[in-house]
């Protein structure tokens, strides 16, 4: 068993990080504050061909898989950018994965290019606020015409819907109750956001205030039958492309904001003296700090696992929900033990820590709360009745 990266992994590595580093802290500080997208920073990497690289190279992409994606992410997070970097650029990752995997060759050909180049913004439009993470009760529905179908519905946690022009949406097509499993009936397009028939409310948060979260009212939106991705009534089973690698490649971001906060504290425990000695040398700051950093190199092994079981096509959902969880604990650990290890500092603004603690936090959430994988993980993984 191999751990390490290939020397085309190791290059892209640095590259990133060589990339990230024009943009410090106090630019993602005041990105924060503003509640501003941080444009130069995606026009960056669109400019780079980073935004398609796992889209195939027929269509412009880098034709790598989601592992590379993954490293790409956790070193944008671990520069100190966190989520506000990382989900500037990750929609566009794994948010067309269902389109990479299932779409018509003539979708493909027409919108995968954009999305390289970066002209092309997607959202995801899969949660709604009745149905939460019990998808199969979603309520948005697609009624089919002549010419295609209309949709509407509502969803919500609609991230950069703001600076979006099309959405991944998940819709009904057949009601719940007349499907043989609760998880048939689903279909999935590629949505025009056409203002006619869209409405977006912007949701006030905690964090991760440079990329906007959003509610989106969708009231009979006309959708042709090209922009359905895959078949009628398999969106849900489409939609797998995008969840297990959204859980991979969101556990390497939290593993990126706990490198960040570790880096962080550390630096602060060396320069920081009290009571004659820097606070590093007391247990009480260092033992935290290296329970932190064993629990982030343990939690990524995991996670490239995942990744990895994931590129070779092999089933992968009980690694990337247990990578999902561990990463999240681990990250948002490291970003506590860096608030504390500032002490009253930790709480202002200035040390960027505290940035960094809101932004790990959202991780226990998103995209599925960590109780949620725990109940996945104990009917899947160890065959318990199903309790939910």
């Amino acid at each position: 068993m191999n751990f390490d990266l290939t020397a085309e992994q190791q290059s892209l590595v640095i590259s990133v990080a060589q990339m990230c580093s024009r943009f410090d802290d106090s630019y993602w500080r005041e990105r924060d504050r503003l509640h501003e997208f941080p444009w130069d920073f995606y026009t960056m990497f669109a400019e780079g061909g980073w935004l398609g690289i796992t889209v195939p190279e027929e269509f412009g992409g880098g034709g790598l898989g989601i592992l590379e994606a993954a490293l790409v992410l956790e070193e944008i997070a671990a520069s100190g950018a966190a989520m506000n970097g990382a989900s500037a650029i990750h929609l566009t990752v794994f948010g067309m994965n269902p389109v990479v995997k299932h779409g018509s060759q003539e979708m493909k050909e027409h919108y995968l290019p954009q999305v390289v180049d970066g002209s092309l913004h997607v959202c995801f439009g899969v949660t709604e606020p009745d149905a939460g993470s019990d998808t199969t009760r979603i309520r948005t529905v697609a009624t089919r015409t002549d010419t295609g179908y209309v949709i509407s519905g509502r969803k919500v946690w609609t991230s950069k819907a703001l600076e979006c022009s099309k959405v991944i949406l998940l819709t009904r097509t057949t009601p719940r109750e007349e499907c043989r499993k609760p998880t048939d009936g689903m279909t999935l397009f590629l949505a025009d956001l056409d203002p006619n028939h869209c409405t977006i409310r912007p949701i006030e948060k905690m964090g991760r205030n440079a990329v906007d979260s959003n509610e989106l009212y969708i009231d009979e939106l006309p959708v042709p039958i090209s922009d359905r991705v895959g078949e009628e009534g398999r969106g849900f089973r489409h939609l797998l492309d995008s969840l297990n690698p959204e859980r991979i490649l969101l556990a390497h971001e939290a593993i990126g904001i706990g490198r960040a906060a570790i880096n962080r504290a550390v630096s602060y425990a060396n320069e920081r003296v009290v009571f004659g000695r820097p606070i590093g040398a007391n247990q009480a700051i260092s033992f935290p700090l290296a329970i932190a950093q064993a629990q982030i190199d343990a939690a990524r092994l995991l996670a490239r696992k995942a990744a990895t079981l994931y590129d070779a096509g092999q089933p992968c959902a009980t690694e990337a929900n247990q990578a999902k969880y561990l990463c999240a604990e681990a990250g948002y650990y490291a970003a506590d033990r860096a608030v504390q290890t500032h002490g009253g500092f930790g709480y202002a603004t200035e040390y960027d820590v505290e940035r960094y603690f809101r932004e790990a936090r959202l991780l226990r959430l998103v995209p599925i709360a960590q109780e949620l994988v725990l109940a996945y993980l104990s009917e899947h993984g160890l065959g318990l009745p199903r309790g939910y």
